[in-house]
């Protein structure tokens, strides 16, 4: 819509453009604009012509305003498509009329609308159309009315006329429609090499995308578009000739513009020369006409040089002007270039002409047209090599190339003739310089003639130069071009090269390179000895390094050695060396080495640096076609590396020398450090060689290595040092080449190494250091890369012939790596050799040992070697190496190693120079062991499958099937997944183990019993059954037989251990421990370690190991040797055997592992150990006999359930033994000093763990039974008396209506049964007798607490039967207080007695009385025991004055304090509860407390001042008591029947004991008349009367006072919290009150009064 839009505003603008003058056109445009309204889009405007026919009628009025509007709309009509096909030569005749008119603006537009129309759909389709369109802008090009602007346009608009005609043709012909540019010449800014790179891509684009120019390709037949090209093209060629164009009817046009347009069409066009017959015919046989006619010469008509020259160089108008000569070798350049192929003639004629004019006496501007031609050809890669190929390599044609190179050598070679060469030479490097920077290179503009004959001169060298560049860089491209698509291998290839080069592109590099090398060598070394400018230098440099690569990879021999010569020439410039090299012609010439002394100053310039550096280039690139060369090479790299090291060498920026260290450190000398790295480079680069190329380059440094050891051996002073630095040099070059060829380092290794042993077998330290050094770094770099394993053949799918192949070549080398060590150790008898070749041995090991897999023969030979020597140095060197395999290597040694390794590590743990090595040696087999238990089992795996080896469950049946089961499954999975032998290295482990466990030396032989044993309680889990028996029957015991035996047979001889020195003339020997100083005790302690280390495994592995069939008869003679230590050995092993079967039983016990032979077999060596122990005595007796009754201990802790009332039994007997044996033996040791004797302390320790189970809970009275008959048995009448009465009444204890026993009892408990009572003692005849020598009660006193506290813990049937007999026994420790009353033991005694007492009392309370399963005579009898220690205790041990020398008061107050508190116990505890006691042991009871309150009132009046306070105090408690018990109080007193019998009791005794004390009082008082009474009978007096008054009693103890009836009655009826008991004590009252004594009156007042409301007497009066 936007288009229509602007249509109509160009018709109203045209409507007022001729609204005056031309009414029609603007009737006509109005009409138009009505009828464009009726339009939708420009398709609907082809098919109505008014719109056209207004614009048309416009121009036709050919008026400039006019004119332009109608030709700006048409061209609007055309661009979009509005103009009907067949309005084309209408529209064109306008355009024709419009090209007359002398407008210009009118002009323009002509041309801009003939363009339009070639663009649009509207493009010309016939002959007529075509012509006449193109003739109008032909006309106005060549028309003289013709403003330039219009000419440029009419030119521009021809061009892209024509080019639109041909791309028409081209799609017409379905031809490829790529154009390539239109210039041929390349840009005369940038390097040589960029210009090449630039010609070879558009050569290979132009190739890559024509496709059809064979001739087999072309066609004879052309389209209509095809006709109008030809046409075209004809006319331009008849134009270009000086003739006239028929069908473009133009009689002639400026050649330069038609050699332009055809130059145009050739090089933009190419397929369409190459594919159509009727083009290429043009092209052959008018347009090569007309070129060669352009530049034909009078010598090819064989006309004379004169004729020649005035013809070439003064020819008619056009044809001798500068820019027609250059468009017409520019349209020669292109048909050479596009066209040789196939204008084979042609082309040879061209080439031939241009080369033959560079040498004719012409204008310089000429010859630089030419020489840029031939440059051109030169640099572009694809045109020289068609032209070579077509020509030069074809017999009949001739060498144009060889003729264009040789003519640009001589255009170089001329520089020597010239007279301004320098001057020339100058203006050539800068002309470099600025293509360098990228500039153009332009002369001043007042510059002289001479200056630019100069610059003339030098731009046609450069452009020569240049030239032959171009040829160097494209023989260098086709090369690589050859490389790339197969025909030539690359230098960095892993083949050596083919001896024949095959393949098209190849071979023509060959030929090229034959016939233009010698020739491009002698202009560039020309031009390059003669240039100083940096850029021209490094663009020939560039060439060299191309060419010489070039013939290096066409393996063109002479050509690369006479480059490589010439190349070197320009290096390094020693003093008084050109001369000596220059000599140096031929390929095969060797060069002398420049001998550079350190004091000779050495400059290098800028262009020896970039010499080298060329150099380096090259060499990096073909090392593989140096051969021979590389002595040349390397003599100048080794001159090199000792000018950089030179402290006088310098750069020419920097003049003077500087030491070497500023320089090193400056920036002015990066040089130095560039070309140094290049040189490490090299030698680094040399993995991309060829084998060969690397052995050459090899021999050369052994043969400059070998030159200078030779000089160095005859050489003195700084010469000398300058030959080992040489030496270095190679040395060092040599391990940087074989660092880098580890990937095929076997076929270079022998070279290598040999040079280095030869060194390090040198007579000269230095050398040999350095020998050793190399050798060192060569091993370990070899070793250490990473192909040197990853290569081995892994796939099962590969041939087995190949890997077999690959398996023996690397077998090969790492015997080749590792034998110079092997070979350097055994050859020379040197010291220091034969420690260097170890060190170097240890590298290898620590660093790559993983890698190794043949070569261990050799090193562990090696290393068995060492382990001989004398030396102490050779052997640690050795060893470190065998630490380093046995710690880390062991898993990547080969499985046939192994045993050599541990055979190895044997020996050094034998040696004997050095002790520490043979220890740690001991340890490494310990790393054997888990390497090996690694390899019988891989853990990880069994655990996922829930495998293991050593069940751990309690069902030991159990255990023992599965361990088996499993043991059977890991022998099978071991033979199937492992190739290696475990079992048999174990067991050389083991062995070795063995043997040295009978070492001389006890610390090897122990540290081998540690290992033996550590080894097998850590991997025994992962040994097999059969294993197990051989470790057993082989070595386990086997080694405790041995060890036995050399312990008994040992000398006992004291050692006075090492000496030392001398002192005073006296010798100084190393300090012995005692326990050390025979070898019998150090045997000793290598048993302990044996017994230690089979305890371990018994303790991990005893339910496996039970099922052995040879483990029982392994365990008998364990037993057999424990039996044996105790009895004859020392006490350390005696311990060891003990612990070694304590340590089983403990461990297996408790999960049900042990079964009962062996715990029967345990308690049956513990009671043999503790029966033979009488036979020897001593501190080691009685620490074994303590370790055995602790070990029971905890034996029965771990294994109670196991044990049955026989088991038990036994046990107590066993420690019944040993508590007689420690009495016997004794000795009045506790008297002595104060102590238990250890075995009675660990009994006591023990006793609190013997508590026997339910399923033996009898057995409560065999133990408390057992024990108590060690506590005192008294002798006293009182005593006896005491066992009489209990045998009299022994049979009220347990009637027979109780005898019976109860089976399952509801409750769950059984009445006591007659066994249970009757259950005997172990031996009580024996302890009688024991017991009654013991002069002390120390044990007594520990093992009361103890036995109280089982006797709490027992069961209640159990514990109600010893009842008695533990109140018994605790009476007798309490009245050791009359023969001991300084001991502790009847104090202890006391306490526990109340405790249990109490106890009782609680449960009592708790339950409500006794249980149902105790019956009344065992509660009895309980009473009975307890009333009569009470009896006995109270009042024969207490409150009196007992014999004592040591009691202080603190203690004398601590035992009143004890006495009160049984009396506490017995008043507030025993008589106030809701006890069972019967009625007479109440009695006894209340009867006992009386009579220890009558102690005061008993004695005669003169004794009592002599009774002790305490005593006093302790009767006044007593009588305390009587009152406590017989009062009531509501509040306080829980009333029971019990409480009320004991009231009953009491308050009748109670008066009694009052009626008694008050009446003794009143006979004291006569007695003593004036005198004062005592001051305990007035105390206790006052104490009665007070507590009397306070004293209220329950009506129930009221009804036993002896008063009337009546008063009974009366006062039963009265309050009950009455007085009754002072009615009975009235008449002593009565009396006492005329007592002199004030307190005793007015208490007696108190008294009477209290009776007095008791009688309810206050209430009555004499007025009532």
């Amino acid at each position: 819509m936007a288009f229509m839009a602007v249509l109509e505003s160009d018709l109203r603008a045209l409507s007022a453009e001729a609204r005056r003058r031309y009414p029609a056109v603007k009737d006509g445009a109005e009409h138009a604009i009505l009828k464009l309204r009726s339009l939708s889009s420009p398709s609907e405007i082809v098919h109505n012509d008014d719109i056209l026919r207004i614009f048309l009628m416009a121009c036709e009025v050919r008026t400039v305003k006019l004119s332009v509007i109608g030709l700006s709309c048409l061209q609007k009509l055309i661009t979009h498509d509005a103009v009907a096909p067949s309005a084309l030569k209408e529209i064109l005749s306008t355009l024709k009329n419009h090209a007359e008119m002398t407008d210009e603006s009118v002009q323009l537009k002509t041309l801009q609308t003939i363009l339009v129309v070639f663009q649009s759909h509207l493009h010309p389709e016939n002959e007529e159309n075509t012509a006449q369109a193109l003739g109008i802008c032909l006309r106005l090009l060549e028309s003289n009315r013709s403003s330039d602007s219009v000419r440029n346009t009419a030119a521009a608009t021809f061009r892209q006329a024509v080019a639109l005609i041909f791309d028409h043709v081209v799609c017409a012909e379905s031809l490829p429609t790529s154009k390539f540019g239109s210039g041929g010449q390349i840009s005369r800014t940038g390097t040589v090499t960029s210009d090449v790179s630039r010609g070879i891509n558009r050569s290979e684009s132009l190739e890559n995308e024509y496709v059809a120019g064979g001739p087999s390709l072309m066609r004879e037949t052309v389209t209509n578009a095809g006709k109008l090209g030809l046409c075209l093209l004809e006319d331009l060629t008849a134009l270009a000739a000086g003739g006239s164009a028929i069908w473009l009817r133009v009689s002639s046009l400026q050649r330069t513009f038609v050699l332009d347009i055809l130059e145009f069409i050739l090089s933009n066009y190419v397929a369409v020369f190459r594919t159509l017959v009727p083009y290429e015919q043009v092209l052959r046989y008018q347009i090569c006409s007309v070129l060669m006619t352009s530049i034909r010469t009078n010598a090819e008509l064989e006309f004379s040089f004169l004729q020649m020259y005035s013809i070439f160089i003064q020819p008619e108008g056009e044809a001798g002007e500068p820019s027609f000569r250059r468009m017409v070798l520019r349209s020669v350049a292109h048909i050479i270039r596009l066209y040789s192929s196939s204008l084979i003639t042609e082309c040879e004629v061209f080439l031939s002409m241009l080369v033959k004019v560079i040498f004719l006496d012409l204008p310089l501007w000429h010859r630089i047209l030419v020489l840029e031609i031939l440059r051109g050809f030169c640099v572009e890669a694809r045109t020289l090599r068609v032209l070579f190929q077509n020509f030069d390599m074809h017999p009949k044609n001739t060498n144009v190339v060889e003729g264009m190179v040789k003519a640009l050598a001589r255009v170089v070679s001329s520089v020597q003739v010239l007279d301004a060469s320098e001057e020339s030479l100058a203006a050539v490097a800068g002309m470099f310089s600025s293509k360098a920077k990228g500039v153009e290179w332009s002369l001043d503009n007042d510059a002289s003639n001479a200056a630019v004959l100069v610059a003339s001169e030098a731009h046609s060298i450069t452009l020569a130069v240049e030239g032959l560049l171009g040829v160097v860089f494209t023989v260098a491209t086709l090369t690589d071009e050859a490389v790339e698509v197969g025909e030539l291998e690359s230098p960095r290839c892993e083949n050596d090269p083919p001896a024949k080069c095959t393949g098209k592109t190849a071979a023509l590099c060959i030929s090229m390179v034959d016939s233009l090398w010698l020739t491009i060598l002698d202009a560039l070394s020309l031009i390059l000895s003669r240039s100083q400018g940096e850029a021209i230098v490094l663009e020939i440099l560039k060439g060299y390094q191309a060419f010489t690569q070039a013939c290096g990879v066409l393996c063109a021999v002479e050509p690369l050695n006479s480059f490589l010569a010439s190349l070197c020439k320009f290096t390094i410039n020693f003093p008084n060396e050109m001369e000596k090299r220059s000599a140096l012609q031929s390929p095969g010439s060797k060069r002398p080495e420049p001998l550079v002394d350190q004091r000779e100053n050495i400059v290098l310039t800028p262009k020896n640096v970039q010499a080298l550096r060329t150099l380096f280039n090259i060499a990096h690139r073909l090392h593989n076609m140096l051969g021979p060369s590389w002595v040349l090479v390397l003599e100048t790299l080794a001159a090199l590396d000792r000018a950089i090291h030179s402290p006088h060498a310098t750069t020419q920026e920097v003049s003077t020398a500087v030491p070497k260290l500023m320089r090193e450190s400056s920036g002015q000398y990066s040089d130095f450090n560039i070309l140094s790295s290049l040189n490490s480079q090299l030698f680094e680069s040399s993995a991309l060689m060829h084998l060969s190329a690397v052995k050459s380059l090899l021999s050369a440094l052994h043969q400059l290595s070998d030159q200078s050891l030779a000089a160095a051996s005859s050489a003195f002073g700084p010469a000398s040092s300058q030959k080992l630095g040489s030496i270095s040099f190679s040395v060092e070059r040599m391990i940087s080449i074989l660092v880098n060829n580890l990937h095929r380092v076997q076929s270079l290794w022998d070279q290598v190494v040999g040079h280095f042993l030869e060194l390090a077998d040198s007579s000269n330290q230095h050398l040999r250091t350095i020998g050793l050094d190399a050798l060192d770094q060569s091993i370990c770099a070899v070793l250490g890369s990473d192909g040197f394993q990853d290569n081995i053949p892994t796939g099962t799918h590969g041939r087995s012939q190949e890997m077999g192949t690959r398996l023996a070549e690397l077998r090969a080398l790492e015997c080749s790596v590792i034998s110079p060590l092997r070979v350097l150790y055994f050859s020379t008898q040197n010291i220091d050799v034969r420690a260097g070749s170890l060190k170097i041995l240890l590298h290898v090991l620590e660093r790559h040992g993983e890698k190794l897999l043949h070569s261990w023969p050799n090193i562990l030979e090696m290393l068995r070697s060492v382990a001989d020597v004398s030396e102490k140095d050779l052997v640690t060197l050795g060893f470190q190496s065998l630490r380093v395999i046995m710690n880390d290597g062991l898993s990547t040694i080969p499985a046939n190693y192994l045993h050599v390794c541990i055979d190895v590590t044997g020996a050094y743990s034998a040696q004997k120079t050095e002790l520490n090595i043979s220890l740690t040696a001991v340890g490494l087999l310990w790393t054997v062991t888990d390497f090996i238990a690694k390899g019988l089992i891989q853990e990880p795996e069994e655990k996922e499958a829930g495998v293991h080896s050593i069940p751990k469950q309690k069902d030991g049946e159990k255990a023992e099937e599965q361990a088996l089961g499993i043991s059977n499954n890991v022998n099978d999975q071991a033979s199937l997944t492992n190739m290696v032998d475990y079992d048999k290295l174990l067991f050389s482990v083991f062995s070795l183990l063995q043997k040295l466990g009978a070492d001389d030396r006890p610390e090897v032989r122990n540290s081998a019993v540690r290992t033996l044993f550590q080894s097998l309680g850590s991997h025994g889990q992962k040994l097999s059954k059969i294993m197990w028996e051989d470790c057993l029957s082989n070595y386990v015991f086997p080694a405790l037989d041995r060890a036995s035996h050399m312990a008994a047979t040992s000398s006992k001889d004291e050692w006075q251990g090492k000496e030392l020195g001398t002192r005073d003339g006296k010798a100084v020997h190393m300090l012995i421990h005692h326990s050390r100083n025979t070898v019998q005790k150090q045997w000793d302690e290598t048993l302990v370690l044996v017994l230690g280390g089979i305890a371990r495994i018994l303790r991990s592995f005893f339910p496996f190991l039970r099922c052995l069939t040879n483990f029982w008869s392994c365990w008998e003679s364990l037993l057999l040797f424990v039996k044996k230590s105790t009895l004859n050995g020392s006490k350390e092993v005696a311990l060891a055997a003990i612990n070694c079967l304590q340590t089983t039983v403990l461990s297996h016990s408790p999960k049900g592992n042990l079964p009962m032979p062996y715990l029967n077999s345990v308690l049956d060596v513990f009671e043999f150990v503790l029966q033979k122990s009488p036979n020897y005595t001593g501190n080691a007796a009685g620490k074994v006999k303590q370790e055995v009754v602790h070990g029971l201990g905890e034996l029965y802790v771990q294994a109670h359930r196991m044990f049955d009332e026989s088991m038990y039994t036994q046990l107590l007997a066993i420690i019944d033994l040993a508590v007689k044996q420690a009495i016997i033996t004794t000795d009045n040791f506790e008297t002595e000093f104060g102590h238990v004797p250890p075995v009675l302390r660990t009994v006591l320790e023990i006793l609190p763990l013997l508590r026997p189970t339910e399923q033996i809970s009898s057995m409560w009275l065999i133990l408390l039974r057992e024990f108590l008959l060690y506590l005192p048995r008294s002798n006293s009448p009182l005593q006896n008396e005491e066992d009489e009465s209990e045998h009299t009444s022994s049979s009220d204890h347990l009637p027979d209506a109780h005898m019976k026993v109860k089976d399952d009892m509801p409750n769950g408990t059984a009445s006591i049964s007659p066994t249970k009572v009757e259950a005997p003692s172990l031996s009580s005849v024996s302890t009688s007798s024991l017991t009654a020598g013991i002069p002390s009660y120390l044990f007594a006193e520990k093992l009361v607490p103890v036995l109280v506290d089982l006797f709490l813990q027992a069961p209640e049937i159990e514990k109600h039967i010893i009842f008695p007999e533990l109140i018994q026994s605790l009476g007798r420790c309490m009245m050791t207080r009359r023969d001991n009353p300084d001991g502790a033991l009847w104090r202890l005694a006391v306490e526990r007695f109340n405790d249990i007492l109490v106890d009782d009392i609680k449960r009592l309370t708790v339950n409500g009385g006794p249980t149902e399963s105790i019956g009344k005579p065992a509660r009895t009898r309980i009473w009975k025991e307890v009333a009569d220690v009470y009896e006995i205790f109270l009042i024969g041990y207490c409150g009196r004055a007992l014999p004592s020398n040591s009691l202080s008061s603190v203690a004398l107050r601590a035992d009143e304090s004890l006495e009160m508190t049984i009396l506490n116990v017995l008043g507030d505890e025993i008589l106030k509860s809701s006890i069972d006691a019967p009625l007479n042991i109440l009695q006894r009871l209340v009867f006992t407390l009386d009579r220890c309150a009558s102690r005061t009132c008993s004695l005669p009046i003169e004794t009592v001042e002599l009774m002790p306070s305490h005593c006093s105090r302790f009767s006044l408690t007593c009588l305390q008591k009587l009152f406590t018990l017989s009062s009531y109080c509501k509040e306080t007193d829980d009333w029971n029947l019990a409480r009320s019998e004991v009231s009953k009791i009491s308050i009748m005794t109670l008066m009694d004991r009052c009626q008694y004390i008050l009446n003794r009082f009143l006979v004291d008082e006569v007695e003593l008349g004036d005198r004062p009474l005592p001051r305990a009978r007035l105390e206790e007096i006052i104490f009665v009367l007070q507590e009397l008054a306070r004293l209220i009693i329950h009506s129930d103890t009221a009804v036993v006072l002896p008063l009337q009836s009546y008063l009974k009655t009366g006062l039963a009826e009265e309050n009950q919290d009455k007085r009754p008991h002072l009615l009975v004590l009235f008449p002593s009252f009565c009396e006492l009150v005329t007592s002199r004594e004030p307190r005793v009156r007015e208490l007696v007042q108190v008294l009477l009064r209290l009776i007095t409301r008791e009688l309810a007497l206050e209430k009555v009066s004499l007025t009532s």
